[in-house]
Order: structure tokens, then sequence, then C-alpha cells
């Protein structure tokens, strides 16, 4: 790889970094925060136990999933 490339590259990622970091609207209190992080690690939780149930063969272990996507469900709707 060319020294260039390199150092093109590694400023591009910077320049990424930094928009990263730059505020996205108004400021969220701790509570909004806290609430948008379990909404996001439901719908995490969520994906994950779909994916498994799609690969899923074992009849108990897919009802064991479809409970569990269910009450995430309800999670999410209770948030």
């Amino acid at each position: 790889m060319a020294r260039g490339f390199e150092s093109k590259q590694v400023e591009s990622q910077q320049e990424e970094a930094a928009r990263g970091r730059s505020p996205q609207g108004p400021a969220l209190s701790p509570e909004q925060r806290i609430r948008l992080e379990q909404r996001r690690l439901l719908l995490l939780s969520r994906t994950r136990a779909q994916n498994d149930l799609s690969r899923a063969t074992a009849p108990v272990y897919r009802q064991m999933l479809e409970k569990a996507i269910a009450a995430l469900n309800a999670a999410l709707e209770a948030l």
C-alpha cells in the first residue's frame, strides 16, 4: 500500500470520528439516554432471537424463542 493512500485513509477516518462526536440535535437528559440505550439493547436482543428462531429446528427451542420475542416486544411497547 502506498504511503500517500494510507495517510489519506487515516485522515478520512479521523474526519469521520470527529463528525461522530458533534452534537446531533438537542442534548438528552440522563433519563432519556438510559431509555434510548434500553431500547437499543432490547432491539438488538429481539433481532438476535429472531435470527436464532429462523435457524432453530427443535420445537421446544422454537417455542422458547417465540416467548422471548413476545416478551421483548412487550418490553419495547412499555418504553
